[in-house]
């Protein structure tokens, strides 16, 4: 039976971004450097069955993901689920974002 982990909307991240929140972008790269949520750092789709250690927040607190629209980030988060981590999608991702009218931060660093 699959597992299908929490989501929550762009406007609910915003929000918790001020608490400084683990955000993983798992678009490809070039898509990140061209513009990405504040804060979120960079790991690919096919990045995480390799790379579990990094998608868990040291303080066990939820570990938010995000794509172009939902839909990748939803996969890295119904097998991260799987893996018994805490993990939550951010519903239409990054084009939800930018059409909330919210700055992005281009290039390779999360800020």
């Amino acid at each position: 039976m699959p597992i299908y982990p929490s989501e929550i909307s762009v406007d609910e991240l915003a929000n918790l971004l001020e608490s400084g929140i683990l955000l993983i972008d798992v678009r490809q790269l070039d898509e990140y450097q061209s513009g990405h949520v504040p804060g979120a750092l960079h790991l690919t789709l096919q990045e995480i069955p390799n790379r579990v250690e990094e998608c868990v927040s040291a303080d066990g607190s939820p570990t938010y993901f995000i794509c172009k629209v939902g839909g990748r980030s939803a996969q890295a988060c119904e097998y991260l689920a799987g893996q018994s981590l805490n993990v939550v999608n951010i519903a239409g991702g990054t084009l939800a974002w930018l059409d909330s009218g919210r700055d992005v931060v281009e290039g390779d660093n999360p800020t």
